[in-house]
């Protein structure tokens, strides 16, 4: 299926730790940026431990590759001289997009521990403060809510926040319930919130490692697709069939029901990406 021109697709990596899995991730640039996405967002580890990996995987993003980088800042762990340094450092290197997070909390770090600015809102005001409007900025909206949010409706207050302080557009936990985006999407709409929304997209290759991050992010595995997902045990190739389906499936009826793009999940591996990307016939 094509799709409208005008929807975006994108695309995220991690920081590489190690010799190996540096080569891992230029292969996977490598091929991914054949697939023309709109931008390649670059994470960074809990209270901003890989720091410096995010800066180089964004440069090369953008020098090598040709392609845009957005790279994630928090405002755990840092502080308001730090992150000006940081926003000036993007700014040198061509970058024009960033994705605004509170960040994860370390382990044995408490709220009261963190520096000067707390929350996701306060980090997207600074930055709109020291930089206007130089860059887009994306945050991260959570359909099936944030697993520490006193309530569905605190975490879209809190998400509104975001918004009314500088928010462009937002991209989503992953998620396999569509209804989840859509009702999101119309909570959103209720409270006069209309920034594109793009749902973040998971491809299913492995079972084991897609439950450990389901259950520490609070993304639901539908129990259907759980009990198939554990009655191919260790059969890799039948979990990728079946998770090639689900996945593109579900990215058919975003995309059919007005979701203003996809963002990709890639794990730094091509293959998943690709695959679901050229089934969809999509164009960056």
């Amino acid at each position: 299926m094509s799709q409208d021109i005008n929807k975006t697709f994108s695309l995220e990596y991690f920081p590489a730790r190690t010799e190996k899995s540096e080569q891992s991730l230029a292969e996977a640039r490598r091929e991914l940026s054949k697939l023309k996405p709109a931008f390649a967002s670059v994470t960074f580890g809990a209270g901003g431990s890989t720091q410096d990996g995010t800066y180089q995987t964004v440069k090369a993003i953008i020098q090598e590759d040709g392609i845009d980088a957005a790279p994630h800042i928090s405002c755990i762990s840092t502080n308001r001289d730090s992150l000006k340094l940081m926003l000036s450092d993007y700014r040198e290197l061509g970058v024009s997009r960033l994705v605004a997070l509170r960040g994860d909390i370390p382990s044995g770090y408490g709220m009261a521990e963190h520096n000067e600015l707390r929350y996701a809102n306060e980090l997207v005001e600074f930055i709109r403060q020291q930089t206007g409007d130089h860059f887009t900025i994306e945050v991260a909206a959570y359909p099936e809510f944030h697993p520490q949010a006193s309530s569905a409706q605190a975490d879209l207050k809190n998400f509104k926040r975001k918004v009314d302080a500088g928010a462009d557009s937002a991209i989503t936990q992953y998620f396999f319930n569509p209804d989840a985006y859509f009702r999101f999407i119309d909570d959103c709409q209720r409270m006069g919130v209309n920034i594109p929304i793009t749902p973040g997209i998971m491809p299913i290759t492995n079972y084991k490692q897609l439950a450990r991050f389901s259950d520490a992010c609070g993304a639901e595995i539908p129990r259907w697709i759980r009990k198939r997902l554990e009655s191919y045990g260790d059969n890799l190739e039948s979990i990728r069939e079946f998770g090639l389906d689900v996945v593109t499936h579900l990215c058919e009826q975003l995309l059919d029901g007005g979701a203003p793009g996809l963002h990709f999940y890639s794990m730094n591996r091509a293959e998943p990406v690709k695959t679901i990307w050229n089934e969809l016939k999509l164009s960056g």
